[in-house]
């Protein structure tokens, strides 16, 4: 292995583009994750491929024009790549280059181990950055390749490298079952805000799309905000006042970006999970961004990872203080629900319109129902009660349960997927207001 420097990596890095969408990385974005890791870019290598190539990912040509740009520099520290690496494309770069190598996935964990400032952070950091590693343990480990010896230990033994990789399963174990306590422990949070009625609001977004700064502009907070990639990874929870009186939870949660490392989502899954049970996103987008679009689509992809593509979501357009005659406005959809609102966050032009437009989406989601359950779906009425969804309770001569219960959309799904829900008996006089509710109990015969 090669060491690193504590600081001031001096690094070269490599782009190449290829003509398959998937394959395809943004050079500046490249840039700004150099910037945001700290090294300093000697000079940038450039190129095109139809496909990468399977030894060094880069031509034989193209790696040999580094080799020797490196050979004559003499003090390069790293040679990044803005694509994803194979453990044996990188072993095989390492040792053409005499230096060390990191691709794409490897440079993002090393902004994530950073920034991580909470206790939690720091373990979901390292669990993805050992998990991605468990991979490429074999680089620069040839030397260790070798059997345990000595009087009494004669034999097939254990291999150094066999004994880094129990080691480092071991540690990865260890490392989940802590997150797994820490995951327990905000679910907890998760349900004692249900308990109480209360809703969460997530902001989610691309990397640097202004998520902190609306979120103290929101909130009066002071949680960290800069002009740079991920500088935001721990969630942060504060009180929300809206127009009509009411208040809710706003989570700001780590910001996404193309190809984010499966590791990273894995290991940052109950965080991410903020967003999963919030009763609405806002999908926080840079309306400054020529390449917003293709950034809205990636958040998107991210958010049906983790199983929150699902949740309501309003988009909203930041940064209109870098456009040129851009109001704040707020467009709607076909049936007049608040869809898009553009703002900006830096001058707090609009702020006053995505609050309306929070209030509206809430009030519209929200859908009551009134329920009769028979004695024996005590399970289901449990359930209703973890979700925080039960407004009002009677109990019937004969046991049954009489419920009022208020859930969005997509607790109300849930509900009629729930088994013994064929048992319980909806009534009409709380369904008037809501045709959509209305319509799925005939379609499910359950409208008496």
């Amino acid at each position: 292995m090669f060491e690193r420097p504590d600081g001031g990596e001096r690094a070269v890095l490599v782009h190449l583009e290829f003509p398959d969408e998937i394959q395809r990385e943004g050079l500046d974005e490249f840039r700004e994750l150099v910037k945001a890791s700290g090294a300093v870019p000697v000079t940038v290598i450039t190129g095109s491929r139809r496909v990468p190539e399977p030894k060094y990912f880069i031509g034989t040509g193209k790696a040999e024009q580094i080799r020797l740009l490196l050979e004559r520099d003499g003090h390069v520290d790293v040679v990044l790549f803005n694509h994803a690496l194979s453990p044996a494309q990188e072993r095989n770069l390492e040792r053409l280059f005499k230096c060390r190598v990191l691709d794409r996935t490897s440079l993002i964990l090393d902004i994530f181990a950073q920034r991580a400032r909470s206790h939690e952070g720091k373990l979901q950091v390292e669990l993805a950055q050992l998990r991605h590693m468990s991979t490429r343990l074999v680089r620069g480990w040839a030397h260790l390749e070798r059997q345990k010896g000595g009087i009494g230990l004669r034999g097939p033994g254990e291999t150094q490298l066999e004994t880094d990789r129990r080691l480092l399963g071991e540690r990865i174990k260890h490392l989940s079952r802590r997150l797994e306590k820490v995951g327990h422990q905000r679910e907890q949070g998760r349900r004692s805000r249900r308990r109480a009625e209360v809703t969460t609001v997530s902001l989610v977004g691309y990397t640097n799309a202004g998520k902190s700064t609306l979120f103290n502009r929101l909130t009066r907070a002071d949680v960290y905000a800069a002009d740079q990639l991920f500088a935001t990874l721990d969630p942060t929870l504060r009180r929300l006042e809206l127009q009509d009186g009411s208040s809710v939870v706003l989570a700001d949660t780590v910001g996404f970006i193309r190809h984010l490392p499966h590791d990273l989502v894995a290991a940052f899954r109950s965080t991410l999970q903020e967003s999963r049970e919030a009763q609405l996103l806002l999908h926080i987008i840079d309306g400054s961004d020529p390449e917003r679009h293709e950034k809205t689509a990636q958040v998107n992809l991210v958010l049906k990872e983790i199983d929150a593509d699902k949740v309501p979501q309003i988009e909203v357009y930041n940064k209109i203080d870098l456009l040129d005659n851009v109001t704040p406005r707020v467009e709607r959809d076909e049936s007049g629900r608040a869809r898009r609102v553009w703002l900006s966050a830096v001058s707090g032009a609009g702020l006053e319109l995505l609050r309306q437009a929070i209030a509206e989406r809430l009030a519209a989601e929200q859908i009551q129902l009134r329920l009769r359950l028979p004695p024996a779906e005590g399970r289901l009425r449990a359930l209703l009660y973890e979700w925080g969804a039960v407004v009002d309770e009677e109990v019937e001569n004969s046991g049954a349960w009489l419920l009022v219960i208020r859930v969005d959309a997509k607790h109300r799904d849930l509900l009629y997927k729930q088994e013994g829900f064929e048992h319980v008996e909806v009534l009409t006089n709380a369904l008037e207001s809501s045709s959509a509710v209305k319509e799925v109990c005939e379609n499910q015969h359950l409208l008496h």
